[in-house]
């Protein structure tokens, strides 16, 4: 396949050759040859790495049905309880909203997915279910990681730890925690079920972290005492922990240092709260660093549009970056920095002036774009888009390529 005059990260025009799902060779445009039967037009489009959304709750969507109020009361707990009243009556099938959202975000330049499935005593498996069949359905075009994910927590209803192991045997390949000390009350006996089931299945561990400052650090040094003691370097994600930056400088750099040393990754939603540690510093000191819309209009927030693209604009907002190196950094976090996380053979991040995705050898998971220059694409957000996946045409003008199957409506 030949991608025909494109700019790779807003660089100069550029003909891309793509075989066995890598990137080929990168030189420079020639307007005078003549295109080869299998080419992709770029029409000077921007050409990035495809997004990587690694914290998404495909599993609560109502992408696609009509607006509700919102009528979730604070906290995880109440939010909770707010989805469990309202999940089984939305207007189609949990099956098809979980694949109808899934479709959307390939279609917006999404290739790489970790997706939550909440497992608890009232839904079971009937969630995790769901996204395992929408990932089976779109597998030519995205990779997905499913994650069994105990919202409710683990010891607060008993029979929870049962539901959870069920779901790493039927298919989830990353095990979830939640708020061990605020929501379990039992920070040791949360996070050994955890641990104990990721020995056990030989999966990855992704702790959601809501807990603020010192109660979110003292959660956080438990984690990385059984990631020092299991050996689990490479295979812990915490997700949102948007309080680790609050308590002190110091207590900063030495989070920041032990996530490089250890390589535990960091998943944000791009938030705007404050006490969040740098994203500048944490790419920079080589944590892998990844973005992800969270709930995609829910029960639990309005928010959400399966676009990637967009939410990259918000991490930049949020961090208050204006500079374009920043920008960028925001949009490699959205990109590659998600992509280390889900493969560690991609390598980490390496600061603000790291464009990684498009050189000779990659993998061709791109996404083109409209766009002046890179931040003008966050900026703008255009929707003149066309994605590949392994180097394969999976959507284009915002709709997915019929790959498999047919297209879900």
């Amino acid at each position: 396949m030949l991608i025909r005059d494109v700019r790779p990260w807003g660089g100069q025009r550029s003909d891309v050759d793509v075989a066995d799902g890598r990137i080929a060779a990168v030189r420079p445009h020639d307007p005078a040859a003549a295109p080869a039967p299998d080419t992709v037009e770029g029409r000077g489009r921007l050409l990035f790495p495809s997004f990587s959304d690694v914290h998404v709750h495909l599993d609560s969507t109502r992408v696609g049905l009509p607006f509700r109020p919102h009528t979730g009361a604070p906290g995880v707990w109440a939010m909770m309880l707010n989805d469990r009243e309202n999940w089984r009556d939305a207007e189609i099938p949990l099956p098809e909203r979980v694949a109808g959202t899934l479709e959307r975000m390939i279609a917006n330049g999404t290739t790489r997915v970790r997706s939550y499935a909440q497992v608890d005593v009232d839904c079971r498996l009937e969630k995790l279910d769901a996204v395992l069949a929408a990932k089976e359905r779109f597998a030519r075009h995205a990779d997905v990681e499913v994650m069994a994910f105990p919202q409710a927590g683990i010891l607060r209803e008993p029979g929870t730890a049962d539901v959870l192991e069920a779901a790493l045997r039927s298919g989830a390949t990353v095990v979830g925690g939640i708020d061990p000390c605020s929501l379990d009350k039992d920070p040791k006996g949360h996070l050994d079920v955890v641990f104990g089931l990721a020995e056990k299945y030989g999966v990855e561990v992704d702790i959601h972290l809501h807990e603020p400052g010192h109660l979110g650090v003292f959660s956080t040094d438990l984690v990385i005492e059984r990631v020092r003691a299991l050996d689990m370097r490479g295979k812990v994600t915490m997700s949102h922990a948007y309080g680790l930056g609050s308590v002190s400088e110091s207590v900063s750099r030495r989070l920041i240092d032990t996530f490089a040393e250890l390589d535990i990754a960091m998943a944000t939603v791009a938030p705007s709260v404050d006490g969040q540690l740098s994203l500048v510093d944490l790419t920079t000191a080589g944590v892998r660093v990844g973005l992800g819309e969270d709930g995609q209009r829910d029960y639990w927030s309005p928010y959400g549009n399966c676009d990637l693209l967009d939410r990259t604009w918000q991490l930049a907002f949020t961090h208050g970056f204006r500079r374009d190196d920043l920008i960028e950094t925001a949009l490699a976090v959205a990109t590659m920095g998600g992509a280390s996380i889900m493969d560690h053979d991609v390598p980490r991040l390496a600061g603000v002036a790291d464009h990684p995705g498009v050189a000779v050898g990659d993998r061709a998971d791109l996404v083109l774009v409209d766009g002046e220059t890179p931040t003008s694409a966050v900026m703008d957000r255009g929707k003149d888009r066309t994605v590949l996946h392994d180097g394969v045409v999976v959507a284009d003008g915002l709709s997915v390529v019929n790959l498999a199957g047919p297209k879900w409506s």
